[in-house]
C-alpha cells in the first residue's frame, strides 16, 4: 500500500484477534479511527475497553483524482454519485480492482500474526463498498465482516446475473461474476460472466453484520438494503440492522451495542490454539 495502514496495538501484548475497518470517501485512516473509537455502547464504555486484545488496522485509501469535482481526494475507488453509485459506474473499475488488491495483501500480512478466522473485515460507506467486494474477491474465509451505511458496487449486474444464470445454482459457483469484473479491461465489466470455482465457497460462510440509519442523508437505506438482500442470495448468513437515527455514522448507543454482540458471537466461534 502506498501509506502504512493506522494500527493501535493491544495495550497488554495479548492478541486475540485483528480487525480491519476501512474509511469512507474524502477521509483518512487516523481520523477515520479517532471518530471510531468515541462511540460508545450503552455502558458507556469505548470498543477499544471493551476488546482490550483486538489489534485494529486502518488502511489509508490513495489520493485518486475525481472526475466529477476535477480534484484529488481520498478515495477507494472514483466514483460520480454515492447516492446513485451505478451513475457513470465505469469510472470505479480501475480504482475498485486497485483497492481490492491492495487490501488482499494487507490481509496476507495480518494473516502472518493471527489465523485469518480471527481477522474481521469491514468498513463504512467507500469503505465498506471496497472491503464487500475484497471478501468476494479474495475467496478468503475471515471470521467475520463489519459494514456501516454502505452499498454492494455494480449489485444490479450481479443480481441480474445471479438471476439468469444456472452457474449460480450451486454454492462453489456463485462468487465470479466479482471476481470476472475486477480482472476485465477497463469498460469490459458488463461482458463478464461467472466461472466455476467451488474453492471459493468457504468465504460465504463469513457471517456478516451490516448497519444503516433511516436518516442517512449521503447514502439512502435503500442501497444498504439491497446490499444485504444480495448478499443473502448469494447463500451469507447477514445480520441487518436498521435504525431511526445515526445519519452517515454508527448509531449511538444501540449500534455499538449490536457490533459489540456480533463481534461476540464471532469470538466465540474462534478455534482453539
Amino acid at each position: 500500500m502506498e501509506n502504512p495502514p493506522h494500527v493501535v496495538a493491544p495495550p497488554g501484548g495479548d492478541h486475540t484477534q485483528t480487525i480491519i475497518l476501512l474509511h469512507g470517501r474524502d477521509s483518512i485512516a487516523s481520523e477515520f479511527a479517532e471518530e471510531f473509537f468515541e462511540s460508545q455502547a450503552s455502558d458507556d464504555r469505548m470498543l477499544l475497553e471493551i476488546f482490550p486484545t483486538t489489534r485494529w488496522v486502518f488502511p489509508t485509501s490513495k489520493i485518486r483524482n475525481s472526475a466529477r469535482f476535477e480534484a484529488p481526494m481520498s478515495q477507494w475507488f472514483d466514483m460520480w454519485s454515492v447516492e446513485n453509485h451505478m451513475e457513470n459506474n465505469e469510472i470505479q473499475i480501475d480504482g475498485l480492482r486497485e483497492s481490492v488488491k491492495d487490501i488482499l495483501d494487507l490481509i496476507r500480512t495480518e494473516s502472518a500474526l493471527i489465523s485469518p478466522d480471527r481477522i474481521i473485515l469491514g468498513g463504512i460507506s467507500q469503505g465498506c463498498a471496497t472491503a464487500i467486494h475484497t471478501l468476494l474477491y479474495g475467496g478468503i474465509r475471515l471470521g467475520g465482516f463489519v459494514g456501516l451505511s454502505s452499498w454492494l458496487p455494480f449489485e444490479p449486474d450481479t443480481t441480474t446475473t445471479m438471476a439468469d444464470n444456472m452457474a449460480w445454482s450451486t454454492v462453489g459457483n456463485r462468487l465470479h461474476y466479482n471476481q470476472k469484473l475486477l480482472n476485465a479491461p477497463t469498460g469490459q465489466a458488463k461482458s463478464t460472466s461467472p466461472l466455476p470455482n467451488p474453492s471459493s465457497a468457504f468465504v460465504l460462510e463469513t457471517p456478516v453484520f451490516l448497519s444503516h440509519s433511516e436518516d442517512d442523508d449521503v447514502v439512502p437505506i435503500a442501497n444498504g438494503k439491497k446490499l444485504s438482500t444480495t448478499l443473502e442470495k448469494l447463500g451469507m448468513m447477514v445480520s441487518w440492522k436498521q435504525y431511526k437515527d445515526g445519519g452517515h455514522w454508527v448509531n449511538e448507543p444501540e449500534g455499538v451495542d449490536d457490533i459489540v454482540s456480533f463481534i461476540r458471537v464471532v469470538e466465540s466461534s474462534f478455534t482453539k490454539e
